[in-house]
C-alpha cells in the first residue's frame, strides 16, 4: 500500500485525500505487528496532528500511538518527519517500538543519540522518520550552520515535526538557547601582566571608581604608566585595542570584586558567591575576560575561556518547520500563546472511556487583605514553633514555610519543636544537604514542616504579602508589660504555683520582678536566645532556663 500511495501522490493527489486510507492501514498494521487497535479517538488525534495542530490528550490515552499516523502519511512525501521526544531513551524506545510498525509498512526509521558520529547521523536523518531530542536536533542545525561544505550537513531540511509534551518544549523551554561554544584566542600572559600593572596603579590618582555603578575610568597619570611599564607609544592606538580590556578587568578585578564577598578561592578555583543566598556558584563563571582578570589577581591558574560560536533558541529553531504539531496532556491553558508564537491550535480530543476522576478547577484565591492577614498569622504562627497552616497539619500533610534570609533559616530550625519535627533545607554556602534533614529525604513525610528559603510556585515580589510578612522586625514589648511569661492561649486559669496576677502601675514596672512573676518564670522559654535579647525590656532581663 505504501508504493500505491507514494503513485497517488505524483499523480497529482494531496495528502488529506490520502488520509483515511493511509490512518487505515497504518491501524491494521499496528494491530498485527504490536497487537495494539487504534481507538476511535485515537483516530481523532492523528487527525489533528496532520493538519497541523495540537492534540490535548489525557495521560494514558496512548499518545505514541497516535503519531504513527501522521508520522506514516506525512512521510510518504519523501522528505522527512521528525518525532521529538523529552530525553534519549524515549526517542530510543519509540524508534524500536512504533518503527517496527513503519518497517512493516516499507518506511525506514531513525534515532538520533548524543554518542553518534556524523556520518551515522546523516544515514539516521536521511530516513523516512526520525526519532530525536529537541537538544538533538537543535544542535545539528547549529552544526550545519557551522560547516564548511554543504557536503558535512548532515540534516536535510525541515518538513514535518511532532513533538511529544509539547507544552513543555515549546512553552517551558522556548526561550532556552543551545549554544556551541569555542575557545578565544587570547594570550593568558595579558591576565598576569595587567594584573601585576593594576597593583602598581593608585585609586583616583591613576584612576577613579564607581562603585554604585560598578564602573571604572582610567586617568592621564595611569594611561603614561601603562604605556611607560608595556613601552608602547599610545595606548588608545587601534593596535593596541585589545590591551585596553585587559586593563579595564584587571583594575575592575582589583577594585570591585573582593574575596569571601564577590567570590572564593578554592582548591585553586575562583567560584563565584551569589550575592542573594550566599551560595557558590560551581561552573560559573564571568564574561568578557572578568573572570580570567580575578583568577590572574589571585594568583591562581588562569583557565581557558570560551566564547559563543553558534546559537538558537527552541522557538527559533522549531519554527523553520513546514508544518508543526505535538501532543500534550495540558495544552488547553497555553493555547493563546500557541496560537500567538506558532500560529498552533489547540484541539481537545475526548478520552476513550468516560472519566472517572473529578478533576476540580483551581481554588478561588482569597481577598488581598484577606490574604495579607493569612500571610502574616501563618507567619507568625510559624515563628511560635505551630505549623504554618493548622488544617493540613491535622490531615498529617506536610507543611513548609518560606523564609527570607539564610541566617533565618537556621535559627527556625534550632527553635523548639511543638507540632511535628522541622527540617532545614541547604546549607548556605556550599549548597550541600543537611544529614538526613536533606529535602530528598524528607519531603512529604506525614506531619512534618520543612523551612526553606525559596518555595516552588511562590513568588518573591518585593512588597508582596508573603515578603512583608517574612520582613516585619520583631517588636519590643511595651514597658508596662510584667516581666514574667504570658499565660499560656489555650487555658487562662491561674496557676497553682502563683496567684492570679494584675496590672502592675507604671511606677512598679522598673523595679525588681516580684517573687510572684519569679515563680511563673521558672518555665522554659520558647524564644530563640537570638531574638530573646530583643525581646527583653530595657529596664529587665530574661529569666528563662537555658538547661
Amino acid at each position: 500500500m505504501t508504493g500505491e500511495f507514494k503513485e497517488r501522490l505524483e499523480k497529482g493527489e494531496t495528502l488529506d485525500d490520502l488520509m483515511p486510507e493511509a490512518f487505515a492501514v497504518v491501524r491494521e498494521a499496528s494491530k498485527r505487528v504490536i497487537g495494539q487497535r487504534h481507538y476511535d479517538v485515537q483516530i481523532m488525534g492523528g487527525a489533528a496532528l496532520h493538519l497541523g495542530n495540537i492534540a490535548e490528550m489525557k495521560t494514558g490515552e496512548g499518545k505514541t500511538l497516535v503519531s504513527t499516523l501522521p508520522a506514516y502519511l506525512n512521510a510518504l512525501s519523501g522528505k522527512g518527519v521528525h518525532v521529538v521526544t523529552v530525553n534519549d531513551y524515549l526517542a530510543k524506545y519509540h524508534a524500536e517500538w512504533m518503527g517496527r510498525i513503519h518497517h512493516f509498512l516499507g518506511l525506514t526509521t531513525g534515532v538520533i543519540l548524543p554518542s553518534m558520529r556524523p556520518d551515522e547521523r546523516r544515514v539516521a536523518y536521511a530516513a523516512d522518520i526520525t526519532y530525536g531530542t529537541n537538544n538533538e536536533l537543535g544542535f545539528d542545525y547549529l552544526r550545519d550552520n557551522m560547516a564548511d561544505d554543504p557536503a558535512d550537513c548532515v540534516q536535510r531540511g525541515h518538513n514535518f515535526a511532532v513533538v511529544d509534551e509539547v507544552d513543555s518544549i515549546l512553552i517551558d523551554e522556548a526561550r532556552t538557547p543551545l549554544i556551541i561554544s569555542g575557545p578565544t584566542r587570547d594570550e593568558v600572559k595579558w591576565y598576569g601582566e595587567f594584573a601585576t600593572i593594576a597593583s602598581s596603579l593608585r585609586k583616583d590618582v591613576d584612576y577613579e571608581v564607581d562603585e554604585k555603578k560598578r564602573t571604572i575610568s582610567v586617568l592621564e597619570p595611569g594611561i603614561t604608566k601603562v604605556e611607560d611599564h608595556l613601552g608602547i607609544e599610545n595606548l588608545y592606538d587601534s593596535v593596541n585595542t585589545p590591551l585596553i580590556s585587559f586593563l579595564n578587568n584587571s583594575i575592575k578585578a582589583k577594585e570591585l570584586f573582593r574575596n569571601d564577598k564577590e567570590y572564593v578561592v578554592m582548591d585553586g578555583e575562583v567560584l563565584i558567591v551569589d550575592e542573594h543566598t550566599g551560595r557558590m556558584l560551581a561552573g560559573r563563571r564571568y564574561n568578557d575576560g572578568l573572570h580570567r582578570a580575578i583568577e590572574a589577581k589571585e594568583g591562581v591558574t588562569v583557565r581557558e575561556e570560551y566564547q559563543t560560536l553558534a546559537t538558537v533558541t527552541l522557538q527559533n529553531y522549531f519554527r523553520l518547520y513546514d508544518k508543526l504539531s505535538g501532543m500534550t496532556g495540558t495544552a488547553m491553558t497555553e493555547a493563546s500563546e500557541f496560537d500567538k508564537i506558532y500560529k498552533l491550535g489547540v484541539v481537545p480530543i475526548p478520552t476513550n472511556k468516560p472519566m472517572s476522576r473529578i478533576d476540580r478547577g483551581r481554588p478561588r484565591l482569597p481577598h488581598r487583605r484577606g490574604e495579607v492577614r493569612r500571610g502574616r498569622r501563618g507567619h507568625r504562627r510559624a515563628q511560635r514553633g505551630g505549623p504554618a497552616d493548622p488544617g493540613r497539619h491535622r490531615l498529617g500533610r506536610e507543611v513548609r514555610a518560606a523564609l527570607r534570609p539564610a541566617e533565618e533559616e537556621g535559627r527556625a530550625a534550632h527553635r523548639p519543636q511543638r507540632q511535628g519535627p522541622r527540617r532545614r533545607g541547604e546549607d548556605r554556602r556550599d549548597g550541600r544537604p543537611q544529614g538526613r534533614g536533606h529535602r530528598g529525604h524528607q519531603h512529604g513525610r506525614s506531619r512534618h514542616r520543612h523551612h526553606a528559603r525559596r518555595l516552588g510556585g511562590v513568588p518573591r515580589r518585593p512588597g508582596s504579602c508573603a515578603s512583608r510578612a517574612r520582613s516585619r522586625p520583631v517588636r519590643r514589648p511595651r514597658t508596662t508589660r510584667p516581666s514574667g511569661p504570658r499565660p499560656s492561649s489555650r487555658s487562662r486559669r491561674p496557676s497553682p504555683t502563683s496567684t492570679t496576677r494584675s496590672r502592675p502601675s507604671a511606677a512598679s514596672t522598673s523595679s525588681a520582678p516580684s517573687a510572684t512573676s519569679r515563680a511563673a518564670s521558672t518555665t522554659s522559654c520558647a524564644v530563640a536566645p537570638a531574638v530573646r535579647a530583643t525581646r527583653a525590656s530595657p529596664g529587665s532581663t530574661c529569666r528563662c532556663r537555658t538547661s
